[in-house]
């Protein structure tokens, strides 16, 4: 469950929340594509559910991801947050 702050939040605080946001979806990207290369979601050649489950199979993986990266991941959106704070904050 992703936190946004209220309107009335301080605009640091938005801006914090809005790069985090932005690293947690890149993280979550990068993942999904992690998940693809292992074969996640590929349809086993003697039984499976055909070309719907091809057609949908990326969905499941980018949920996946998402799930992955919202429970802290591999550390990548936390590193990519404090790269884009210090830019900001330049």
């Amino acid at each position: 469950m992703q936190i946004t702050p209220s309107p009335s939040a301080p605009p640091a605080q938005q801006r914090e929340q809005a790069l985090r946001d932005v690293a947690q979806k890149l993280e979550a990207t990068f993942l999904s594509e992690m998940l693809k290369s292992a074969g996640l979601g590929k349809t086993p050649e003697g039984f499976g559910g055909g070309s719907g489950e091809d057609q949908f199979a990326s969905f499941l993986r980018d949920e996946h991801a998402k799930a992955i990266a919202a429970r802290g991941g591999i550390g990548l959106a936390e590193t990519l947050f404090n790269a884009l704070k210090g830019k900001a904050d330049d």
